[in-house]
């Protein structure tokens, strides 16, 4: 996982706490120490989250969110975590557009993407999806302030028919690793994260030639589909989402390594 967001904490970090979780392999160990101390509901509360942590669970799931865009998102043990990678397709999303009245997001998660998007833009209609109860649960948490909806179901199949032909941002966060290099992952995601949140088939694209294959049909004249996806992947991701009508351009971010290719519905299209 990505180095955590602390909180400032006053005073020294119990050293015991820190020399426990650098054994157990955490690399930010007095990062993750002031976190813990900052979430825990008294000493009792703390070595069960300790325990938790050393034992390899995600350090999000521990405390029961993560930082995605400068917002704190809710999570439960199961759910994807957010990555920092991917506020970059966040920033993608907002670059030059600070208005879209219609948004969904697919394969949303814990609404992470959603929940930054209709922060910065406000927009009328916010939907978001995905497969995963447990998902499910957390994004409903995650947009109630926004006045979000969150459809349970694979893709496009839950979305409102009425949508069809008036998204103007969609945005997928589609499972993107190959199959066979899913056992390569960290054990964080391998071992507490849905794998159907990971693995995108035999050559990491299948999700998303699902996702391209009725995107048009979904946007608006103009909207746009963004995803994000590995960066040796991009030129077949980019002949996916051409051959599917729209016109796709990639983004490369080197801090932290990232990919996002952006597509727009032709305007006349």
């Amino acid at each position: 996982m990505s180095e955590p967001a602390v909180p400032p904490l006053s005073g020294p970090l119990p050293g015991p706490l820190v020399a426990r979780l650098r054994a157990a392999g955490c690399v930010f160990a007095e990062d993750e120490a002031r976190l813990l101390l900052a979430t825990a509901e008294g000493p009792s509360g703390l070595a069960r989250m300790v325990e938790r942590r050393v034992a390899g669970e995600p350090l999000e799931h521990v405390l029961g969110h993560a930082a995605f865009c400068g917002l704190r998102i809710a999570l439960e043990p199961g759910v994807f975590v957010p990555r920092r990678r991917t506020e970059h397709l966040v920033r993608r999303a907002l670059a030059g557009n600070r208005r879209a009245d219609v948004v969904v997001d697919l394969c949303c998660g814990s609404g992470a993407v959603a929940a930054a998007l209709a922060d910065a833009l406000a927009p009328a209609e916010l939907h978001a999806a995905d497969v995963d109860p447990a998902a499910v649960r957390c994004a409903r948490r995650n947009l109630a302030p926004y006045g979000g909806t969150v459809h349970e179901g694979d893709l496009f199949a839950p979305l409102p028919p009425a949508l069809r032909g008036r998204i103007e941002l969609l945005t997928a966060n589609v499972p993107y690793v190959p199959t066979g290099e899913v056992a390569l992952l960290p054990p964080e995601a391998r071992l507490h994260e849905p794998r159907a949140a990971l693995d995108g088939g035999g050559d990491g694209l299948e999700v998303l030639r699902r996702v391209a294959a009725e995107a048009a049909g979904w946007l608006a004249p103009g909207g746009r589909l963004l995803v994000e996806t590995g960066e040796r992947q991009s030129a077949a991701a980019v002949a996916v989402l051409a051959g599917s009508g729209l016109l796709p351009r990639v983004h490369h971010s080197a801090d932290p390594p990232a990919t996002v290719v952006t597509s727009r519905r032709p305007p006349g299209g």
